[in-house]
């Protein structure tokens, strides 16, 4: 019978988690702080952008959480993965049913954000394979 241990976070893994902790709190402090002048800019809603701010301050704790164990066990990479593969899907969706209907900024703005969320998705799966290569 083979003993399960769980291996340290590869350097990679969370290097990338902290880097989406890092980009995570500044977007989220920047649409919290500046909601109204982000929403004349952006023609999205201060509301909006204060919700996605909220939301952001929480992601931060979890990854800050994750960041803080000995090991990213694959639970925790999968869920981050899944999570960050839900905002881009969110992103898309309230653009494309019209829940937000942002000028070409603000639509580039919230498309940007997206696309770094899916690349750090991207990034999270290939250090948790990396992880479990050894």
């Amino acid at each position: 019978m083979a003993i399960a241990t769980q291996t340290p976070a590869s350097p990679f893994l969370r290097r990338v988690i902290a880097a989406d902790a890092a980009v995570s709190g500044a977007a989220g402090l920047l649409q919290l702080s500046a909601a109204e002048p982000l929403s004349r800019l952006l023609a999205i809603d201060a509301g909006w952008l204060r919700g996605a701010g909220v939301v952001l301050m929480f992601w931060l704790a979890f990854l800050g959480w994750v960041l803080s164990r000995r090991t990213i066990g694959a639970t925790a990479t999968w869920t981050i993965i899944g999570v960050n593969f839900a905002w881009v899907a969110a992103s898309v969706l309230v653009l494309v049913e019209g829940a937000i209907t942002p000028n070409s900024l603000g639509l580039a703005f919230v498309l940007a954000q997206a696309a770094a969320v899916a690349v750090f998705a991207e990034l999270q799966f290939f250090g948790l394979r990396r992880q479990q290569r050894g």
